[in-house]
């Protein structure tokens, strides 16, 4: 897999919209959720787009995380933090140092008071947030739901990191050919409200009833709940139940480096394949070592950086989050908007022996 060139992000972004308007396309017409509205909130409510229009300078965006000590959505946020900076912004991160569903409420209240030009939320749920967000909506702030979404009519936009279904039906069949489509298998995901996580779980379970997964079983979906320790405890019961257990996806950047750091030091170690989202920096000794063979993600930085700029773009008017519409994301060039305000960073990348070494994040 190789590193993607500006270019070739410009291709993906536009490769990404075709999949979000031709949702015939069975690879690529995954979205976060199966909704029927066709407009985001501001969309629906008459603004007027002006592409013309400049970024304003002196905006404050707030990324507000599943939970504050994430080390994956760190990057993620401190990244659109820096790219804030780019167009004469300032950026800042708050958020819960749990992943509960109504944890985020209380941060969106008080950036409603700061009076903050946007918030950037990737949400623990899709509707427990959904009261002060429309609150924020109502006072002209902008709301960009990234990573994780929340109710379409809660948000502007969502900053989808890829197609959902291509993640989780990847996922399904990088396993199925790693332990020859035989065996139990288990998943190890965040919170049990995870937007993402339960999008993504559900086109795994689709892509298990293909004839050629006859002889694969899904056994269990565990919880981990974003908590690292929590995680690997997961990961010791899976095994305790289903000691031959033949694979684990884990689609969590925590989840798979505790399952990894526990597979590592068990005897389970080579007889298990675990697969899922992680960021090389994490799993880089996991590969090299043998406990895992690959994983996948998308850049976070990317993500975040991509997030930052079209809130701004929310922001100073140029979009409203209607379906067709394009904006600039600094150096990753242009995107457009698609079905149910959705932007799609781009393909997942493959990690692996071969290539982690070219990867720091």
């Amino acid at each position: 897999m190789l590193i993607r060139t500006p270019a070739r992000r410009r291709a993906v972004a536009t490769a990404a919209t075709a999949c979000a308007l031709a949702v015939a396309l069975t690879a690529c017409s995954g979205t976060t959720k199966d909704g029927a509205e066709k407009d985001t909130a501001t969309a629906a409510s008459g603004a007027k787009a002006d592409p013309d229009a400049p970024l304003k300078k002196g905006l404050k965006l707030a990324f507000l995380p599943k939970q504050i000590n994430n080390p994956y959505e760190k990057i993620v946020d401190e990244a659109g933090i820096a790219a804030a900076a780019e167009y004469g912004a300032t950026g800042k991160e708050v958020g819960p140092s749990d992943a509960n569903a109504s944890s985020q409420v209380s941060y969106i209240n008080t950036l409603i008071q700061q009076r903050q030009d946007a918030i950037l939320i990737a949400a623990n749920d899709p509707n427990a947030v959904c009261g002060p967000l429309k609150q924020a909506m109502k006072k002209d702030i902008k709301v960009v739901a990234y990573d994780s979404d929340t109710a379409k009519d809660c948000r502007q936009l969502f900053i989808n990191q890829a197609s959902s279904e291509e993640i989780g039906r990847s996922l399904v069949q990088h396993l199925g050919e790693q332990i020859g489509h035989q065996g139990k298998i288990a998943i190890l995901s965040a919170t049990q409200n995870a937007t993402n996580q339960n999008t993504w779980i559900e086109f795994m379970k689709d892509e298990l009833k293909l004839p050629k997964y006859k002889n694969m079983q899904l056994v269990k979906v565990a919880y981990g709940d974003d908590a690292d320790q929590k995680s690997f405890q997961q990961t010791q019961g899976l095994l305790s139940a289903y000691p031959d257990l033949k694979g684990i996806i884990s689609p969590t950047t925590v989840g798979i480096a505790a399952a990894a750091r526990y597979l590592s030091d068990s005897s389970y170690k080579g007889k298990v394949v675990l697969n899922g989202l992680g960021t090389p920096n994490q799993m880089r000794k996991y590969v090299k070592d043998g406990t895992v063979e690959q994983f996948s993600l998308w850049n976070p930085e990317e993500l975040g950086y991509l997030g930052s700029y079209a809130a701004a773009s929310l922001a100073s008017g140029q979009i409203t989050g209607a379906e067709g519409e394009k904006f600039t994301a600094g150096r990753l060039g242009e995107y457009t908007i698609g079905k149910d305000g959705e932007v799609i960073l781009g393909e997942p990348t493959v990690f692996d022996k071969k290539n982690i070494d070219k990867f720091d994040f």
